[in-house]
């Protein structure tokens, strides 16, 4: 199957798109995901599925515009802001070093995609918070959001909107924690987040053993857990393969890393299970800050037993080019 690959070049990639968008039969997209918790999967994606979740995009966010890019082209993230540009009329634009107040020949309604690591460099230049202060919306996803760093952000007047999805969903496909229109979310017996609708992949390249466990009966199997509150919105606990067993205890290293997220010392946090003759699997946290008393810290809120047994100080989180953390790097320390 001949399959598009958009490129790493933000410049080609708009002129690969644009040409995609307007083909009578274009071949599907070829995803790469980031792989930050193993073996990257190429992700088959149909035109139909990328217009689907463009267009409900705009419907929820009620404006469509000029998207200004400063993410990677070839991921998701990046590749739907320069369909959602496109598709509204607007040639997107690349911006360079993430100086928002640089860019030239910017038009309102302006919109733009950011991980929450982006979003923090950004708050402590004055110039760029008033150029994102002129934002219709900034998404905000690819990882845990630090409500301490949202709130931050709003402080500032700016108007976030955090979203979930993934390569496999044709990207963030729940806003806030509603569903898209048209986009279906369920909670597994496992307490796994299942997403179904129009805005789904078409498996994944090469893989039909993968495909077949993943995409089962018209529905995306994630690799999250979740759970759905009486308003029906989706909380997203963490990865499934996030809760350990460390000396008999079952950890959830999700609620560990937000609890230290609350540390008024600590700017970021990754938190991992290592193996470990002793513990069965020992709970690393990798923190950029003061990394004094954060075992007592945690302890506070939670069981003692799931402070992690290992603090690592480091001057910032090793990222993937999508901006999420390598977890493969942080394991590499160890």
């Amino acid at each position: 199957m001949s399959l598009l690959r958009p490129s790493d070049d933000a410049a080609v990639a708009i002129a690969q798109l644009a040409d995609w968008l307007e083909a009578a039969e274009p071949a599907p997209l070829l995803i790469e995901t980031s792989g930050s918790s193993g073996q990257p999967k190429r992700v088959v994606l149909s035109r139909s599925a990328v217009v689907a979740s463009v267009e409900a995009s705009a419907r929820r966010l009620g404006e469509s515009g000029q998207w200004l890019l400063a993410l990677p082209s070839s991921y998701v993230a990046g590749i739907q802001v320069i369909c959602r540009s496109l598709l509204a009329g607007h040639q997107p634009q690349r911006v360079d070093r993430l100086d928002f107040a640089a860019a030239p020949n910017a038009r309102p309604p302006l919109f733009t995609s950011l991980v929450p690591t982006q979003l923090h460099r950004l708050l402590d230049q004055p110039a760029q918070v008033a150029a994102l202060r002129a934002m219709h919306t900034i998404l905000l996803g690819g990882g845990p959001i630090d409500p301490a760093l949202r709130a931050r952000a709003e402080r500032e007047g700016l108007r976030l909107v955090a979203t979930y999805g993934a390569s496999e969903t044709a990207g963030g496909c729940v806003y806030d924690g509603v569903a898209l229109d048209g986009v279906a979310l369920a909670i597994g017996a496992d307490g796994r987040i299942r997403i179904g609708g129009p805005t789904l992949f078409d498996g994944y390249d090469s893989d039909p053993a993968l495909t077949a466990e993943t995409l089962v009966d018209g529905w995306y199997h994630t690799s999250d857990a979740g759970r759905l509150d009486e308003d029906g919105r989706l909380h997203v606990l963490g990865r499934i393969d996030d809760v350990v067993i460390s000396g008999g205890v079952n950890v959830p290293l999700p609620a560990v890393a937000a609890r230290l997220r609350e540390h008024p010392d600590i700017e970021a946090v990754e938190v991992l299970g290592v193996p470990d003759d002793e513990w069965g699997t020992q709970v690393v946290a990798f923190v950029v800050g003061r990394g004094d008393d954060l075992r007592a810290w945690v302890a506070q809120v939670h069981p003692r037993a799931w402070a992690p047994q290992q603090v690592v100080v480091l001057p910032e989180l090793p990222l993937l080019p999508n901006g999420k953390v390598d977890r493969q790097a942080l394991r590499a320390l160890l």
